[in-house]
């Protein structure tokens, strides 16, 4: 019987990836729940099936801390993962500069059928924007 091994599938999935996206994939930067949450959004990709739960702590005008949680492809987790370092220490006025075009930039550039993993994460800050604007009045 012949099995493939834990290294043959990312050898062959970085034929396909920059190094940045496997490396957001294996080791994703700030996964997980934030209790403390100012705000807590989740979208969809209904084609897919993708789900981004992002979670942000707002302290001083600035979001102090941003988690997330995600079930989906390599490129959704990825695309996520670097959400999260590109929201950290700014303000609203600063996140409504990430876009699906600056996240696939930060990650080296995603093949056209993988960009819909930036296109779930910059239309989770459309609505983390939406939902903390809404907080603030």
């Amino acid at each position: 019987m012949l099995r493939c091994s834990s290294g043959a599938a990312f050898g062959i999935l970085s034929g396909v990836f920059s190094e940045a996206v496997l490396d957001h994939f294996r080791n994703p930067r700030n996964a997980g729940e934030l209790p403390s949450a100012t705000a807590t959004i989740e979208v969809s990709n209904p084609v897919c099936g993708d789900i981004l739960k992002l979670s942000a702590r707002m302290v001083d005008g600035h979001i102090a801390q941003a988690r997330f949680l995600c079930r989906g492809c390599t490129t959704s987790i990825a695309c996520a993962s670097v959400l999260t370092e590109h929201l950290s220490g700014r303000t609203l006025a600063e996140i409504r500069t990430i876009t699906a075009e600056t996240l696939s930039e930060a990650l080296g550039g995603l093949p056209p059928a993988t960009f819909h993993g930036a296109q779930l994460a910059a239309d989770a800050v459309c609505a983390l924007i939406q939902n903390l604007a809404s907080a603030s009045r």
